[in-house]
């Protein structure tokens, strides 16, 4: 696994790290791709306390630190560019504790630390049948990591943000000291901790939300694009509990996953979902097929064709049994279904050497069929180029939606400056595409995508997802955040991190430091 390779990254002491000859540290993509281009050291730290030390270590020597759980980045903006930063890694910070769930009751609360992942604690809450309900995301990402950037699960009827769950968390600040916030929306200590972006310091804990344990169920349809393109978007997404679209742009055909609960007594089949595994005649088949589509169009035409297929069918086993489920719907236990994991037997498509890029901005949804047209169209004028675009990911085109939810950085915050009503929630563009390892390394027709980029965040009042996008996505989608926004996170910031050793270059370009 490349997080335990990156486990084995040689320890130095944090002070005094000036002259250590620094290296990469990497995304879950492993060697060649970068989260931060020059470290100093890598920490992997066992408990809060040594958090707490390493942090005061770092204060009182002025070194640059910034916290990772399992490194969920797509490209090179989660430091600074200083190569005397040091990264304190939380995985190993993993303990759960204090679960409360009364029998009879609604919602209770569990204490988890800094490095627990959503599947780690999707497991244990489930052997205590419990669950955290809808604010969830992948398995390999650490939950306090999802709250610090803004995670969100694909939802509108319900709260999609991760931080939305979160009832108090614990931030070791800039000096070393522990600061326990509790929710509290007319704080704006709390609203910008609530989308932190790592620059207020490090989560440690956090007290999160949990529910009485249920069973969902999984439906797809196929839909085709101009029914998406000219319906009622937020009409087919509201209703559920949560949904989203994947888009297949050369065969414009959509796919509408959707997913609510039902009675434990409905159905005895535990679905269990495929997130990301691959076999290895699956990896090499596709590899050498979107290899090769760095060159020929007909391949990413093939390689789409066959997706959208193998796509259409449940991507479920039975847990119990391992055996494929091949109609829908899917039943079964709510982090099994909503998210799943790897399949026993696969490996991760990163670890099969298939490696991507990705774009991610969020609109009002009431924009939705704008954006979306606007998006068609790009691939339009390519179209009258001769240049077919295609989906190059497994799941085609990912289009999300979130519950607005308040704070001062979130993707799906509301009443600000730019005057667009994302009272009703927003719709997110994920465009993750394959990045080829062979020649220069670009992708088919590689200009389309900062184009298409640069359109969008020039034609709407889109924001960006802090971990999905190039440091040029950023510094021309600062200008649709908020100013009042920025202004006051940047003084809690100042508040807490006063020397700035949490810098990275996000909090850069967003002018956190000027």
């Amino acid at each position: 696994m490349q997080s335990l390779r990156r486990a084995l990254v040689p320890v130095l002491v944090v002070a005094g790290v000036g002259g250590v000859s620094a290296e990469p540290y990497n995304t879950f993509d492993g060697e060649g791709f970068p989260a931060c281009n020059d470290v100093a050291a890598v920490h992997n730290a066992t408990s809060v306390d040594e958090i707490v030390s390493l942090v005061k270590d770092a204060s009182a020597n002025g070194t640059p630190v910034r916290a990772s759980g399992k490194g969920h980045m797509w490209y090179d903006t989660m430091c600074s560019d200083n190569p005397d930063t040091v990264i304190i890694r939380t995985e190993f910070v993993n303990q759960i504790a204090n679960l409360s769930l009364e029998e009879g009751a609604e919602s209770g609360t569990v204490d988890i630390e800094a490095g627990v992942t959503f599947l780690q604690l999707a497991d244990y809450l489930h052997e205590h049948n419990a669950t955290f309900g809808y604010t969830l995301v992948n398995w390999n990402i650490t939950m306090a990591g999802a709250v610090a950037m803004g995670g969100h699960r694909s939802a509108i009827r319900e709260d999609s943000m991760v931080a939305s769950g979160v009832v108090s968390m614990d931030i070791v600040n800039g000096n070393g000291e522990l600061v326990t916030l509790e929710r509290d929306d007319s704080n704006d200590d709390w609203l910008a901790a609530s989308t932190s972006l790592g620059l207020l310091g490090v989560i440690v804990r956090l007290k999160f939300k949990v529910y009485p344990d249920f069973k969902v169920f999984a439906q797809q349809e196929t839909l085709e694009e101009d029914d998406v393109l000219d319906g009622d978007i937020y009409g087919m997404i509201a209703p559920y509990a949560t949904a989203n679209f994947w888009w297949w742009p050369f065969l414009k055909k959509f796919h509408l996953r959707y997913y609510d609960k039902v009675p434990l007594t409905l159905s005895d089949q535990e679905g269990f979902q495929n997130t990301f595994s691959l076999s290895d005649a699956e990896a090499t088949i596709a590899k050498s097929t979107l290899e090769s589509g760095k060159y020929l169009a007909t391949s990413n035409m093939f390689f789409e064709t066959t997706a959208f297929s193998l796509w259409s069918a449940p991507n479920f086993r039975e847990k119990t049994t391992q055996k494929t489920i091949t109609e829908w719907p899917v039943y079964g236990w709510n982090y099994d279904v909503l998210i799943g994991g790897l399949y026993p037997d696969q490996k991760p498509e990163w670890e099969h050497g298939l490696h991507g890029k990705t774009l991610e901005l969020a609109f009002p949804v009431t924009m939705a069929n704008d954006m979306l047209k606007r998006v068609r169209q790009a691939f339009d004028d390519e179209a009258k180029k001769g240049i077919i675009m295609t989906s190059t990911y497994r799941s085609g085109i990912n289009i999300k939606f979130g519950r607005p939810y308040f704070d001062l950085l979130g993707q799906v915050t509301y009443n600000t400056s730019d005057g667009a009503d994302w009272s009703k929630g927003a719709i997110m563009f994920d465009f993750p595409s394959f990045k080829p390892m062979i020649g220069d390394g670009e992708r088919f027709n590689e200009p389309f995508y900062p184009k298409l980029a640069k359109t969008l965040v020039d034609e709407f009042p889109c924001r960006p997802h802090w971990t999905k996008n190039t440091r040029e996505v950023f510094g021309n989608a600062t200008k649709n955040l908020d100013p009042d926004h920025l202004a006051r996170f940047k003084t809690v910031r100042e508040k807490f991190d006063p020397q700035g050793i949490f810098k990275s270059v996000v909090g850069e370009i967003l002018g956190m430091y000027d």
